[in-house]
């Protein structure tokens, strides 16, 4: 945990200062951090400027404000441990369309060029560094002093309590949720309005986009339309429903997120490829068709348990055990576990497509550079913890129904190898 705190944040700005000034070269950055050692760490860390700060508060304002005031159906999300039912405004999709169409008509209309933000990056990476980082410290000192729920707690020890949190469902007044904010309408939001910058910025370099990043940019914008179309189904994952709120999952959404996740488009704004109709329409399509199995996947789970199992996976009545478990307040509730679809091929089958989705929209930069596929190892490293993770929760929480579940679907992830 020391580790993560201390090395992401320059981490992300070195990433920035690769990608945009050493032209993607690892090797060119450690030569200048071995000559000049911290010294030259400061002076390829920008400063937080006032344009930087403004950009940041005047997108996140809006998110804030579409969050709370555009309409959306009532969701209830997962019971908690503590047995509480948060429950949502589920507006998502009309908030990332309201954004895109805003961002791109400010900039047709001649009101806000979006290259503004790529030129001042650094400075914005660096702002939410450590305006986010401070965020965290209300976060920790809201858990103790003013928890919204009776999902929080102490760990008793501060340094962890940090890193993964206080609550589990923090909230600002009764109606403004912190982990949807962070996570969806900031981290990400701010995915796709950086996708689309690169891609605007390309062109005003060049006066033209590259099949390269047109590619890049369309399956990012594609998964992350695929996110908020699910966002609520999002609610009943790991991060939201078991992750609680601190320096994990809400510094990572805030920082990580716009800057590690986005940079296979930051790289390609200085390195156009030209891959031809073939090739780009080739990796188009297999980029397609990993997000629609991820989608898939999160779509037969959610219809196997909205309709309590009665429904249909691959034609025919899904494969199923009914597991019991108790809250920590002991009541008896009952899990329908799917083993049939997708689901039968492994516990977190999901997790391919989504590990080569990424791959295919960073494949466009081909293979000068390594640093523009650090995301995808990133990614893979991530979701294979998760999943370790998450069935370690699940063994904790069913006992024995969770090794009937494994012993039905015995692999992980990757069916046939993990």
């Amino acid at each position: 945990m020391l580790s993560l705190l201390s090395l992401c944040p320059p981490f992300v700005i070195l990433l920035w200062y690769t990608m945009v000034h050493a032209d993607g070269s690892v090797v060119r950055t450690y030569e200048h951090l071995r000559e000049h050692g911290l010294e030259g760490l400061k002076a390829i860390w920008p400063m937080p400027t006032m344009v930087a700060w403004k950009i940041i508060f005047g997108f996140a304002l809006f998110e804030a404000v579409l969050q709370l005031l555009l309409p959306g159906k009532r969701f209830e999300g997962p019971v908690s441990p503590a047995g509480n039912v948060p429950v949502y405004k589920a507006n998502g999709l009309q908030a990332y369309a309201v954004t895109l169409i805003t961002y791109l008509s400010l900039w047709w209309f001649g009101i806000f060029n979006p290259a503004i933000v790529y030129d001042h990056l650094g400075e914005i990476y660096s702002a939410l560094v450590f305006g986010s980082f401070v965020f965290c410290i209300f976060l920790y000192i809201k858990g103790h002093v003013a928890p919204s729920s009776s999902d929080s707690g102490s760990s008793g020890n501060a340094i962890i309590d940090f890193y993964w949190g206080m609550e589990l469902y923090p909230r600002i007044g009764k109606h403004f949720d912190i982990k949807v904010f962070t996570n969806c309408r900031f981290g990400m939001m701010s995915w796709a309005v950086l996708a689309v910058t690169y891609c605007i910025k390309q062109y005003e370099m060049n006066g033209r986009v590259a099949d390269s990043m047109l590619v890049n940019t369309a399956l990012m914008l594609i998964y992350v339309t695929k996110f908020f179309w699910w966002e609520s189904g999002y609610w009943c994952t790991m991060d939201i429903a078991h992750d609680r709120a601190g320096f994990y999952i809400c510094w990572g959404c805030l920082v990580w997120v716009p800057s590690i996740y986005t940079s296979p488009g930051m790289y390609l704004v200085n390195h156009p490829v030209n891959l031809g109709p073939q090739l780009a329409l080739s990796i188009l399509l297999a980029g397609i068709l990993c997000i629609y199995v991820n989608y898939d996947c999160d779509r037969q789970r959610q219809e196997f348990r909205r309709t309590n199992g009665k429904c249909t996976i691959w034609g025919k009545a899904p494969s199923k055990i009914i597991a019991s478990y108790q809250t920590t307040n002991g009541e008896t509730k009952t899990s329908l576990l799917l083993t049939s679809g997708w689901w039968g091929l492994s516990r977190h089958f999901h997790y391919v497509p989504e590990i080569m989705s990424a791959f295919f929209w960073t494949v466009p930069a081909l293979f000068d550079h390594f640093l523009p596929y650090f995301y995808v190892i990133f990614l893979t490293i991530l979701l294979l913890d998760r999943a370790k993770r998450d069935d370690d929760r699940c063994s904790s929480k069913y006992g024995k129904y969770w090794k009937m579940y494994c012993n039905k679907v015995p692999y992980r992830v990757v069916p046939g190898i993990y």
